[in-house]
């Protein structure tokens, strides 16, 4: 079977909620990566197979197959396909892993694949009433977590993501401090990052039409404080460790990356940013979706016949302090210094179709910065899943 490579990747900064991306229309944020890869390859691009796209929401504007709309909009022509997968949290590490899969089978050659949120713009929907002419209607935000849910589903599965995270880390021992000191760690990493260029090449400049631009992700704190932090209330219950400050925020933005074959790259002349090695997921009982990814992580590793000390980088996608922690206390043969190099998702921000596209570019990046090695990159997933990808550079 062929390799399938990563060629190059493109990200819109992430936007914090109701921020700077807020104006931009879903389906035109999923555009803006493609033609961006369009704009730096003088390729034909009727040449693509497919485009492939990870998105959570699709009640919005990424309504009616997001990865299609992205690609028409972006320029590509008509007779592109394009298709839109949902896992949840790891929505865009799904397209990446089935752009591998069709490279590696010989069903492709140059495909694009990543992923879109824009949580600012997810609609408010209404469900359709039991019976006619009920006496009100009940608007439902989808901008995230459990909605409408089915009363068949026992009560413990559909807690808010984030209190479930909570009583996973609880049982753990893993107290408020610590998650508020990786908070903070996360911040302070993503900040320096931001301003030694370690994100040029991939994080691109979004022209705003009032003439302005999004430059940087957004929700990255530099001005942070452990005592800022401690001041947070809690967030899902009353005296619970898990705040706003240890916790992923609210974003919009969008990632994409060109993949294809080695022939292709030589074509091309352009030097792969990494090697998709393979992926793994996992599932666990809705409310521990926060340990779902240590499944996926060990499992992936044994079919790859990889130690954990052969891992040069890890990077985990920070849905919560609470979760990378609890990810970690079960990883103890993981270097802590070798994960989130350059900070996460506390500070980046958590756009969810995009997140996994963005963690695994920056694995590919970092890796290649340090002259090489392999990499492992694991997200977990709302409703109890978890998924890893390893990359090798």
């Amino acid at each position: 079977m062929r390799r399938p490579l990563i060629l190059d990747a493109a990200r819109t900064p992430f936007g914090r909620y109701r921020g700077g991306l807020s104006g931009v229309r879903v389906d035109d944020l999923a555009a803006l990566p493609i033609t961006e890869l369009l704009r730096r390859h003088a390729f034909d691009p009727a040449r693509v197979d497919d485009v492939l796209y990870g998105n959570t929401n699709g009640a919005g504007e990424e309504n009616r197959n997001v990865g299609r709309m992205a690609a028409l909009l972006a320029g590509l022509p008509p007779t592109v396909p394009g298709v839109t997968v949902n896992r949840l949290c790891a929505s865009g590490g799904e397209a990446i892993a089935q752009a591998g899969r069709a490279l590696a089978m010989g069903d492709a050659d140059l495909l694009i694949a990543g992923g879109v949120e824009g949580m600012t713009r997810a609609p408010f929907v209404v469900p359709r009433p039991d019976r006619p002419f009920a006496d009100r209607l009940e608007p439902v935000s989808t901008a995230l977590g459990w909605r409408l849910v089915n009363p068949r589903m026992p009560a413990e599965w559909t807690v808010p993501l984030g209190r479930a995270a909570e009583d996973v880390a609880v049982s753990l021992g893993i107290t408020r401090e610590q998650m508020d000191h990786y908070a903070l760690r996360s911040h302070r990493r993503a900040s320096a990052a931001w301003d030694a260029g370690v994100h040029e090449g991939f994080a691109f400049p979004v022209l705003l039409p009032d003439g302005s631009a999004v430059r940087r992700d957004e929700s990255v704190r530099p001005e942070t404080s452990l005592e800022k932090l401690g001041r947070l209330a809690p967030a899902f219950s009353e005296s619970g460790p898990v705040t706003a400050g240890n916790s992923s925020p609210l974003n919009d933005g969008a990632a994409a990356l060109l993949m294809g074959t080695e022939e292709v790259a030589d074509e091309l002349g352009v030097r792969p940013l990494g090697a998709l090695l393979g992926s793994a997921v996992t599932a666990d009982e809705p409310q521990r979706f926060t340990l779902a990814p240590v499944a996926a992580i060990r499992k992936l590793l044994a079919r790859l016949r990889i130690a954990a000390e052969e891992v040069d980088l890890w990077e985990i996608n920070e849905a919560f302090a609470a979760m990378a922690l609890s990810v970690l206390h079960h990883l103890p043969e993981v270097e802590r210094e070798k994960v989130n190099v350059h900070g996460g998702a506390i500070a980046y921000g958590h756009p969810l179709g995009a997140s996994l596209p963005r963690v695994v570019v920056d694995l590919c990046r970092h890796l290649r910065a340090r002259g090489g090695g392999l990499g492992v990159a694991a997200a977990c997933v709302g409703v109890g899943q978890g998924m890893a990808i390893v990359v090798q550079v």
